[in-house]
């Protein structure tokens, strides 16, 4: 961790803020402080105007003591709903800008600067993030394609990973929606995206904004969506319980 981290903790109330992002953390110990390392770099044009929101599902182990070590909000939650998870971290936000990152997933370093610039041009009512994986295969790549390749047919054209956003639009369409366990990042840009439509502006995409790790695949295998298309089924589905407990909610790839 630098000496000093961008992240404000106590944030005045007059509106100054501009990013708030949100992170779920089940057992990330070994992930999370390289999540807030990126953040941290990212921030660095934006003094003092940085939060990061924490949300600690059910954690076990050090990410809470990592999480407060960087100056980041923390809040308790026993959801097993990651849609719950990231509406309470929205709950709590201050910022104008709502951002939302996975804790196995570090941003690149020029992220928050390029989310401003797509925002600023009101042209754009938020959006996705494309990126790469911090290893690749063969098998990776085909066992993403099972997954992305359905998805497109149910969802259309959007991208997921790091979501961005102003506050007001993610309350316009009410955040994540709880009935869905798994998928329901694809369900949110769906709805931001048509959102965009009626406000006559477009879903934007950051590309290569993102690294993220591949703990499932260095635990199921690179060829795991191949040998399971059962998985694949239970993410069309999105409210398939033992599939999202395996997929997030356990500590299995952890």
């Amino acid at each position: 961790m630098s000496e000093s981290t961008p992240f404000i903790k106590d944030v005045p109330g007059d509106g100054s803020l501009k990013f708030s992002i949100i992170i779920p953390a089940h057992n990330e110990e070994n992930y999370i402080g390289g999540c807030l390392e990126s953040i941290a770099k990212a921030a660095q044009p934006f003094k003092d105007q940085v939060e990061v929101i924490v949300v600690l599902n059910r954690c076990t182990d050090k990410t809470k003591e990592i999480a407060q070590s960087y100056n980041c909000v923390t809040l308790e939650n026993n959801d097993k709903n990651l849609s719950k998870i990231r509406n309470a971290g929205a709950a709590l936000a201050k910022g104008d800008i709502l951002v939302t990152i996975d804790a196995d997933t570090r941003m690149t370093e020029h992220m928050l600067t390029e989310v401003e610039k797509h925002l600023a041009s009101n042209q754009l009512i938020g959006g996705g993030v494309t990126g790469n994986f911090e290893r690749m295969s063969f098998g990776i790549v085909v066992s993403t394609m099972l997954l992305i390749v359905p998805l497109l047919f149910k969802y259309g054209f959007i991208s997921v990973g790091i979501f961005w956003c102003y506050k007001k639009d993610f309350q316009a369409i009410r955040g994540f929606n709880e009935n869905m366990l798994m998928a329901e990042d694809a369900d949110f840009a769906k709805r931001l995206k048509q959102w965009g439509k009626k406000n006559g502006k477009k879903y934007g995409t950051i590309k290569n904004g993102m690294i993220t790790s591949c703990r499932r695949f260095d635990h199921y295998g690179d060829w795991m969506l191949l040998k399971r298309p059962g998985m694949i089924l239970a993410f069309l589905k999105g409210t398939n319980e033992k599939a999202a407990n395996e997929a997030y909610y356990d500590d299995q790839a952890r």
